[in-house]
């Protein structure tokens, strides 16, 4: 499994970028290296991962936001910050967002392959658990990667929130779905106004998916809802 990990490295200094993964490569691994955080963004979208390595100071799209997108559509992908931001406040905001591990610079080449090497033995088979691509109901298709909602000839941009909610829809159809699921799966929170905004979100997805009739989102009064086809 470790020997063929793929493993995004997004690093804007060049030749410490081609000096990580001349070292990544020859440990077995295949490695993809971005040199800013939009690049590294696509590349991610367009590609399975077993382990991210992101610098935090990058053009166009910093480590932080970056690994946040990331953390949106996967909670399970191992990250690692490789950075030369050393003050506390820093690594305490790394791990909050979701880090496996904090490496400051400069940083032994030997140690950092030891540290790649203990979180992928500890995550093995995690990969399999990774959202899925695409997700059908119907003539309703939901692209998860690229936020987009596909309905018949019709297709719908997303909102991250708006993506998860019906990606939790279509892989529970005709079953009955707390509120509170929701509410803590999506938004993190349950107090009174998120879940108002949450009943803004569901008429927003009803008239995506209303092109479609056989597909209908029912509201069973204080307890939840059910998609239904």
């Amino acid at each position: 499994m470790n020997a063929k990990a793929n493993i995004l490295l997004v690093e804007d200094d060049e030749s410490l970028g081609f000096l990580i993964k001349d070292n990544l490569t020859k440990n077995g691994w295949s490695i993809q290296l971005c040199t800013d955080g939009e690049k590294g963004w696509s590349t991610y979208k367009s590609q399975e991962f077993d382990l991210c390595v992101l610098d935090v100071m990058l053009p166009h799209q910093d480590g932080f936001s970056l690994a946040t997108e990331i953390r949106k559509i996967d909670q399970h992908i191992p990250i690692i910050f490789l950075t030369a931001k050393n003050m506390t406040e820093d690594k305490i905001r790394g791990f909050q967002i979701g880090a496996d591990d904090y490496i400051t610079k400069p940083f032994s080449i030997d140690e950092f392959l030891y540290r790649i090497e203990a979180i992928l033995r500890r995550t093995n088979g995690l990969e399999k658990t990774r959202e899925p691509e695409e997700l059908t109901f119907h003539n309703a298709r939901l692209d998860i990667h690229n936020l987009k909602l596909f309905v018949g000839d019709e297709s719908s941009q997303l909102t991250h929130k708006e993506c998860k909610l019906l990606q939790i829809f279509f892989q529970n159809p005709n079953r009955l779905i707390q509120r509170d699921t929701f509410l803590k799966t999506v938004w993190k929170n349950d107090g009174f106004f998120v879940a108002r905004s949450m009943d803004v979100f569901i008429s927003r997805i009803r008239k995506y998916l209303k092109t479609d009739p056989h597909i209908r989102i029912e509201n069973i009064r204080g307890v939840g809802y059910i998609m239904k086809g």
